[in-house]
């Protein structure tokens, strides 16, 4: 072979390497921010984590992280450009509301992931059968300042209670059946997917009943509180909690911020819709992750390239 053939060929070569290289080097990583190890956030973000990197475009990589407040932080401040939260909590950060002291406006929605419910735990002997009855009772409103206690206020607002009504202790899970089993508290407000493994461990030691709230309460909950959705606990979740519970909602959200690129949220969005059997085989929750639900009770706006993938699946996108 000739000398000019083989510089040609060299040339070549090293024109397709750096071609491929530069292809490379364009490819987005992208992190999510999710929850603690042993809750749901965390094995579900490793699942989409792989269902978007599966697709190609994007390198994406789960994080644990501390959960709703602490993750819309990271998105606010832009140190990551996936988080899990939840919609309350996104709710509360765009409009500097609650623990927020000031907005954090550039929060864009991703995708609606699935519901946690609001859960209020009753002993069956405290005579309470609706959120009213709560008067005068020994009642935990979750950890202070967390999701939680945010959504109790709300709920006891509506009812017209405050906290002087009642005998509150600020309560994390762990803290709430601890409580109920040593008799010390009337009810107690947990906000989680169901089955919750702290409430079926209490419902094995001790009898339980679950508030169900009417559909007039839930319907009036949702127009003044636009996070909540009304939704149910189906019947023998718990043990002894026999009949469906009827009660509001709010939803597992994935969030960004509005300085990420749109083709990277198209593109994380598309691999993780087109992989969703993937996710799915992650976890319990992760099955209640569809197409068709993925812009229910969204709370901030929607990023421009999520709306291009949804526009492009036939979602009615405002």
């Amino acid at each position: 072979m000739k000398r000019k053939q083989l510089f040609v060929i060299a040339l070549t070569l090293t024109a397709l390497l750096a071609s491929a290289g530069i292809a490379l080097a364009a490819k987005a990583f992208v992190s999510i921010a999710t929850g603690g190890t042993a809750g749901t956030y965390f094995p579900i973000g490793g699942a989409i984590a792989q269902a978007v990197s599966k697709a190609g475009a994007l390198q994406a990589t789960a994080e644990t992280g501390n959960a709703s407040v602490a993750n819309i932080n990271l998105i606010a401040k832009g140190d990551i450009e996936i988080a899990f939260v939840q919609n309350d909590i996104a709710y509360w950060a765009f409009k500097g509301e609650q623990m927020f002291k000031q907005p954090l406006t550039n929060v864009r929605a991703v995708a609606a992931l699935y519901p946690e419910h609001i859960q209020v735990i009753l002993a069956k002997d405290a005579g309470i059968k609706k959120v009213e009855d709560m008067k005068g009772k020994r009642v935990g409103v979750g950890a202070p300042g967390s999701g939680t206690e945010g959504d109790a206020k709300a709920i006891m607002g509506l009812a017209g209670l405050q906290y002087a009504d009642m005998k509150v202790d600020f309560l994390d899970f762990g803290q709430t059946t601890t409580r109920f089993k040593d008799n010390q508290i009337d009810a107690g407000f947990v906000v989680a997917g169901y089955p919750t493994a702290s409430v079926m461990d209490l419902a094995l030691t001790k009898d339980i009943a679950l508030l169900s709230f009417d559909d007039a309460f839930l319907a009036k909950l949702s127009k003044a509180h636009p996070y909540f959705v009304a939704s149910h606990i189906p019947g023998k979740t718990y043990r002894g909690v026999d009949n469906d519970v009827k009660t509001p909602a709010v939803m597992a959200i994935l969030v960004t911020h509005d300085k990420v690129a749109d083709d990277v949220i198209y593109n994380f969005t598309k691999g993780m819709f087109d992989n969703i059997a993937d996710v799915h085989i992650s976890h319990a929750k992760a099955k209640e992750i569809t197409l068709k639900t993925a812009l229910d009770g969204l709370t901030v706006p929607l990023h421009p390239g999520a709306a291009k993938y949804f526009k492009e699946k036939g979602l009615s996108v405002k």
